[in-house]
């Protein structure tokens, strides 16, 4: 008769609990990590890459991914009724420029710019979308740092939904920066300049993030 396993056993060095250290010893330093190292990258969790870091973000709670299903599908119908391109979701890796990558919620391109697309990354983007967290970090990070981001890669519009404050943001590129082409409150149609005809309705798409009951998951 076969004995059971000693479940006790644990190896000489080794002290439960504590983070397997080892393991990272199979990634570069932060700062040394190149383009491929990133690309290389096979994990669930959601990563951009700037200059040699990666950046650990956080995952979406449940009130943003409904929020970005709204979103997603609202763009969906519209680009796939017209032809007008590729709209693809949270996940997709866009480069913005060498060194720098970002993974908007919702990305679209354009059919003539099919040609910048790879099995790995997006080369660049002609619309983004970004639902914005509560974490002081990610706020900042979408209401500015994107913002200065996605306009020097030249990424024509980017829309901001910002459930704390009861807005969706379209900002439309004007030379170098972006200019405010509107924003819309509970109520009101969020409209493209990029895309004439497309709109959001703003209480819709914050309405999307609440649980059946009326009550929400953040």
């Amino acid at each position: 008769m076969s004995r059971a396993p000693d479940k006790s056993y644990v190896p000489e060095g080794i002290v439960p609990g504590e983070p397997t250290w080892d393991v990272t010893r199979l990634f570069p330093a932060q700062g040394s990590w190149t383009e491929q190292d990133y690309l290389d990258l096979n994990t669930n969790q959601l990563v951009e890459f700037s200059h040699g870091f990666v950046e650990f973000l956080p995952m979406p709670t449940i009130f943003h991914q409904r929020i970005l299903k709204f979103l997603f599908n609202a763009l969906q119908a519209f680009v796939t009724a017209q032809n007008l391109g590729e709209v693809l979701f949270m996940g997709v890796r866009v480069r913005l420029w060498e060194g720098k990558y970002r993974e908007p919620d919702v990305v679209f391109l354009r059919a003539e710019h099919a040609g910048r697309v790879t099995d790995d990354y997006w080369e660049g983007a002609d619309l983004v979308m970004e639902v914005v967290s509560g974490n002081d970090d990610d706020r900042r990070r979408d209401l500015k740092k994107k913002r200065e981001e996605y306009a020097l890669a030249g990424i024509p519009e980017y829309w901001i939904v910002d459930p704390e404050l009861d807005q969706i943001t379209v900002l439309t590129l004007e030379g170098p920066t972006y200019s405010v082409h509107g924003e819309f409150k509970r109520g009101e149609q969020a409209t493209s300049k990029l895309l004439p005809g497309f709109a959001v309705d703003v209480t819709s798409a914050l309405a999307a993030g609440q649980r059946n009951d009326g009550g929400s998951p953040r």
